[in-house]
């Protein structure tokens, strides 16, 4: 074998490649949301125009992850991520160059395809690594979706303030640049495919109540929680959801498997998941408003945006640190204690958020600790979903867990935003009480959440022969099937074995 192929099949490579990419998109989920009034100015856009930029890159992320990482697994992993930096690369820099609203948010939709980088590195990574090296590199992918959302609010001050908001997105294009070369050069193509086609009427659906779900909770703070429009999206939501799941379960060649979603395993961890998402995505926005409070309102250390993000930098670093041992973990004791351990930290970490928030260590203290938990708990669930199906079900299971915690993180910000201002007139600052009130909340999420995590299955994240077990009318049925290299020894248990 040539020195050329063997750079080609080598795992280090295409983790970088991989990690490259995820790290990005992470990077442009949060970077430019400090930049916001900045931009706000320069477009002359009103407040409710400036939101859609980061509402934007949401709805088109939560459609395109699951119907994207279906397609790698239809299609091929390799070809769909090489596709997906291409547009993402292009959204990025029309973002870059935007001198209207109106480019800014067609510019942030194109950007959201980079929301399948996820499941379709989970499936890359399950088909091409060696078995004792999946575990680990699905829970750092898993660490940097978070580790670059914190990261985005550290960075994005001193960028913005010495190079122009622009250069929040010329950066990230160089590095999807590079990562689209690594990946065309040296990321193997999967040949785990699934046959037959993608059901259009089932991703129709799917993107439909998505977009429906989503639009009526990041607008209900603005249109009013009471209003017939913000009732009437859910109401066709709840509707579109129904006839979604009807004709998937009827369907020959559905877009998601209604079989793989009632695995215990499954159902349970998207439980967790989107318990996870209300919590974590709401302390990232909101612990930066805390600290940026000025002292004269009684709490609050009057922060700069840089100074705010230095707050969350702990929260980043222990992330990193935590999802790569998760897998160590895992084999040694379980894959549901380290989530357990990390529901539990993060649920300590915003009861110190709630009761002991006077002084800067103390919310360094809790970040650290949100950091551990919630780098725990990413790559645990992520690598549970992984094991827990098909390996030509891994795109479309990862893409749905993904957008589970999505949700779950839109109405986590729209309810904590709620709790924050409650009683609070227009233009006031909120009471210390409402933020004691919002973390309080979050701890109680989190505590739901251990209690989920802890009903699933014990399953081992060890490197035994893999079985896919089909759940048929409450029986287990374990089918061989052919695997490639990691998958041939990885285990892929649906259900409680």
């Amino acid at each position: 074998m040539t020195a050329a192929v063997d750079v080609r099949r080598s795992s280090s490579v295409t983790f970088a490649a991989l990690g490259m990419s995820a790290l990005t998109f992470s990077l442009l989920q949060t970077m430019i949301a400090p930049a916001l009034p900045t931009i706000r100015a320069e477009f002359g856009s009103s407040q409710a125009g400036i939101a859609w930029i980061m509402t934007a890159y949401l709805l088109s992320a939560s459609v395109a992850t699951p119907i994207l990482g279906r397609l790698g697994d239809v299609y091929g992993k390799k070809r769909l991520l090489v596709g997906m930096l291409a547009v993402l690369a292009i959204g990025t820099v029309t973002a870059a160059l935007a001198t209207s609203l109106t480019v800014m948010l067609i510019a942030r939709v194109i950007q959201g395809v980079g929301g399948a980088i996820f499941p379709l590195a989970f499936g890359i990574i399950r088909d091409e690594f060696p078995p004792e090296k999946v575990g680990g590199a699905i829970g750092v992918v898993s660490a940097v979706l978070g580790v670059g959302s914190g990261t985005g609010t550290v960075i994005s001050g001193p960028i913005s303030s010495h190079l122009g908001y622009h250069w929040l997105f010329w950066l990230p294009a160089i590095a999807i640049a590079i990562a689209f070369v690594v990946t065309v050069l040296c990321v193997p193509e999967s040949p785990i495919r699934v046959a037959g086609k993608v059901s259009v009427g089932g991703a129709l659906l799917l993107a439909a109540w998505l977009v429906v779900l989503l639009l009526g909770i990041s607008q209900g703070p603005r249109w009013g929680w009471g209003s017939s429009s913000v009732f009437g999206l859910f109401a066709l939501a709840g509707l579109l959801i129904v006839v979604w799941i009807t004709v998937e379960s009827r369907s020959a060649q559905p877009l998601v498997d209604m079989r793989m979603m009632r695995i215990p395993t499954v159902y349970r961890t998207n439980i967790t998941a989107i318990l996870f998402g209300f919590t974590m995505f709401s302390m990232m926005v909101f612990v930066p408003q805390f600290v940026e409070t000025p002292p004269s309102a009684g709490y609050g250390f009057g922060a700069s945006i840089t100074q705010a993000g230095l707050f969350m930098l702990p929260c980043s670093i222990f992330m990193l640190v935590a999802g790569i041992f998760a897998s160590r973990l895992g084999v040694r004791f379980g894959a549901k204690v380290p989530l357990v351990m990390g529901t539990l930290i993060a649920a300590a970490a915003t009861c110190v958020l709630a009761f002991a928030h006077s002084e800067s260590y103390m919310i360094y203290i809790a970040t650290s600790l949100m950091g551990i938990g919630i780098g725990l708990g990413f790559a645990s669930m992520s690598h549970l979903v992984v094991v827990a199906v098909r390996p030509d079900q891994t795109g479309i299971a990862s893409g749905m867990n993904a957008n589970i915690r999505t949700i779950g993180g839109s109405i986590g910000t729209t309810v904590i935003a709620t709790v924050i201002t409650a009683g609070v007139g227009i233009g006031t600052l909120p009471h210390e009480s409402g933020y004691t009130n919002a973390f309080a909340l979050m701890a109680v999420g989190f505590g739901v959440a251990a209690v989920a995590a802890a009903s699933l299955p014990d399953i081992r994240l060890s490197a035994a022969t893999e079985a896919v077990a089909v759940v048929e009318s409450g029986r287990t049925v374990v089918d061989s099937v052919p695997q490639p290299r990691s998958s041939r020894s990885s285990a892929a248990v649906q259900g409680k074995l």
